[in-house]
């Protein structure tokens, strides 16, 4: 099972975290910085995966990364999951979001979280892989945009109609609005 989702940059900016077992936001943190010291500190050349952190769970799990360009990609796992299938888990998210955002890069994961959410979702979900097929997540991704889309058609309506009432030019409609001659109140009899 997958524990975490760590995508940081050289750094130790998190760009991306998604954890799939409760950890309190500042263990969360001490997490990320002991991942980073694991994994920044190895050279281009050794194995992509080790034994993982103590306080992710010491021996019991993996860290299973890949670094592109300026940004590490970390799966937390536990000892049940298949180190090469994780790794081709991270290229596919990879690729997927090279796709997405054509020539993704950090600022992509900055701008657009939500929509790396949405693609790490069709991917990941409860810590269980769920599809590893590239075009089947694209296609989902795809339905997602759309339906964005038309629901930003829809959120514009009133705003619309607040433009459409304004031009009814109201204010001038009531003052051109003949009222009939009231009797003033001085010659009312009571």
């Amino acid at each position: 099972m997958i524990k975490a989702i760590l995508i940081f940059n050289n750094h130790g900016k998190p760009r991306l975290t998604k954890f799939y077992q409760y950890y309190a936001e500042d263990m969360q943190q001490q997490i990320i910085r002991e991942t980073f010291l694991l994994v920044s500190k190895r050279d281009e050349n050794v194995c992509n995966f080790l034994e993982g952190g103590s306080l992710i769970g010491g021996a019991d799990f993996k860290l299973i990364y890949r670094h592109y360009a300026t940004l590490f990609f970390v799966f937390c796992v536990d000892s049940s999951e298949s180190e090469l299938g994780i790794l081709d888990l991270i290229q596919v998210f990879v690729e997927t979001l090279d796709k997405c955002f054509e020539n993704v890069c950090e600022l992509d994961l900055i701008f657009h979280v939500d929509k790396v959410q949405n693609l790490l979702g069709e991917l990941v979900m409860g810590g269980l892989a769920l599809e590893t097929n590239m075009a089947e997540i694209l296609l989902r991704y795809e339905e997602q945009e759309k339906l964005e889309r038309q629901e930003a058609g829809l959120s514009s309506a009133p705003s619309r109609a607040v433009s459409a009432v304004k031009e009814l030019n109201i204010q001038q409609r009531i003052k051109d609005i003949k009222l009939p001659e009231l009797p003033s109140i001085g010659s009312l009899k009571f």
